[in-house]
């Protein structure tokens, strides 16, 4: 399993909109084959700066699954005015330490 990280930079003013259409975007990621649970975050600083954590069974799920498919233009068509810059995305697997 594999957890998607992405900081959204929402353009200033615009979050209550963004806000929005975020809860149109989820079900279009959660019908994704491979999917198996998100976050979203809001800044605690007080700036419109948001935290994705889309975790998926695997990469692939999400660059060839998801990201291929047409959910992710209609996610595109939703989301993507909001961010500036455009966000960069990365992979990250969980590891185990003994506490």
């Amino acid at each position: 399993m594999v957890t998607e990280h992405a900081v959204l930079q929402v353009r200033s003013g615009r979050e209550l909109e963004f806000e929005t259409a975020m809860q149109q975007a989820i079900p279009l990621i959660a019908a994704s084959p491979g999917f198996v649970d998100m976050k979203v975050m809001k800044s605690a600083q007080g700036n419109s700066d948001y935290l994705l954590l889309v975790r998926w069974n695997s990469i692939a799920d999400h660059q060839d699954g998801f990201r291929k498919s047409d959910r992710y233009e209609k996610l595109r068509a939703l989301l993507h005015s909001f961010y500036d810059p455009m966000p960069q995305v990365s992979y990250f697997e969980e590891m185990s330490f003994d506490v």
